[in-house]
């Protein structure tokens, strides 16, 4: 029986970074000797085991064999006589298939030391076009490492995999984790840039496809081409370290723009209400997380009205803080202000630009959450004033409030 580190541990240290959890395989061992051991068995598909006081995750060293298309249809073979570098062979990529011995002495069969050196995401063998999840996360891995290029040679093999249709057996949850993750690393143009190239994004997302080609106006997009311009949206959030909701709003805020008509580009009237009629089914198909599909709701209708704030009056700008749940969600209103931060400085030379509504329409709110509401309502019910005209005596204070702002700014 012998127990390696694997995988990311091993990667990462090799690069240098932080090394945060690590994945142990064992070789010559079995599920009964793991648990005399102490291991508790948590593997459901395979023989995984969290050790009985790291709590970290050894698995026995496997095979695996195709039985079906997408992600689910795997067969694994677990037993003592699988060796170290057939386990290491069923694995993504080259730079994830080195292993460390007890010693320190590295195992690499596949070259990933070399791969790493060189700064190369390389399949480590034919069978990466068995899982289409591998897809996935290569381009999540391009997205983390942004200096590191596809081999040719895995790219060609990732379009194969598209058009053979393996991408369109995934599932939706697992679409959505992989994005969710590759939309948090640090360059997540990258992640979208791979998939666009090998195909996969029109089949995953064809909304966001449609983007590359399409003009805006120059005058407020100096990069012009919305599908560039989105990918600087996304790496502006990854600057202002935005969280998951704001990215997601970010990646669909101008779906709209991919169906405005030939005819009238390269403006996009209405481009708002065509995003959130997309972003609405892009959630639907993907099961996306209520709290990223609400924010990114918000954001894809609102957006353009935040830009413009600046021109607008207080009983505007109440209206517009009504729309966006702000007096209720706060919070979330901060977020949205963020996504609109990270789309107005996603453009080409604006990228330092101060985005002067985001401070404007938190003062704003500010002064009307300063209004007494109770107080409000019972010089309203003293008038005789009930239901509906409570609120729009509330309405009217706060635009009173707002409009006194205004003028102090």
């Amino acid at each position: 029986m012998q127990t390696f580190m694997v995988g990311g541990a091993v990667r990462d240290a090799l690069l240098g970074l932080p090394v945060n959890d690590h994945d142990w395989v064992v070789v010559g061992a079995t599920p009964e000797q793991m648990v005399a051991q102490g291991y508790l068995p948590v593997g459901r598909d395979f023989p995984v085991f969290l050790h009985p006081e790291t709590r970290e995750e050894y698995a026995l060293a496997r095979t695996e064999r195709k039985t079906g298309r997408g992600y689910h249809g795997f067969a694994f073979h677990a037993d003592p006589g699988v060796t170290l570098e057939e386990d290491l062979a069923r694995r993504d990529l080259t730079i994830n298939a080195v292993a460390q011995d007890g010693e320190g002495r590295l195992i690499d069969p596949f070259n990933g030391q070399a791969d790493l050196r060189a700064r190369v995401l390389r399949h480590v063998t034919e069978a990466f076009r068995e899982d289409p999840v591998r897809i996935l996360r290569l381009a999540r891995f391009a997205a983390r490492f942004s200096d590191f290029g596809v081999a040719p040679e895995t790219m060609a093999l990732m379009r194969g995999m598209v058009e053979a249709g393996e991408v369109d057996a995934l599932v939706p949850e697992r679409v959505w984790q992989e994005l969710a993750r590759g939309l948090m690393e640090q360059r997540p143009s990258r992640m979208f840039e791979v998939l666009r190239e090998c195909g996969a994004l029109q089949r995953l997302l064809p909304e966001v496809d449609r983007l590359w080609g399409v003009p805006q106006r120059a005058e407020y997009h100096p990069e012009v081409d919305t599908g560039v311009h989105l990918m600087m949206v996304l790496d502006m959030c990854a600057r202002l370290q935005a969280n998951l909701p704001v990215r997601f709003a970010c990646l669909t805020h101008d779906l709209g723009k991919g169906t405005t008509p030939a005819a009238v580009l390269p403006r996009h009237i209405g481009h708002e209400d065509r995003s959130a009629r997309l972003l609405k089914k892009v959630a639907q198909r993907l099961r996306v997380p209520t709290e990223c599909n609400e924010l990114a709701d918000v954001v894809a209708r609102e957006h353009g009205n935040i830009h413009r704030s600046s021109e607008f009056g207080g009983a505007a700008v109440v209206r517009l803080l009504e729309r966006c749940d702000a007096f209720r969600k706060p919070q979330r209103f901060a977020d949205v202000l963020l996504a609109c931060e990270c789309d107005a400085r996603g453009r080409l030379g604006l990228e330092e630009k101060a985005y002067e509504p985001k401070p404007r329409l938190l003062g704003a709110l500010k002064a009307a959450q300063q209004v007494s509401t109770s107080e409000v309502a019972a010089a309203a019910q003293a008038k005789g004033v009930t239901g509906p005209g409570v609120g729009e005596w509330i309405h009217k204070a706060r635009v009173k409030a707002v409009e006194a702002f205004l003028v102090a700014a």
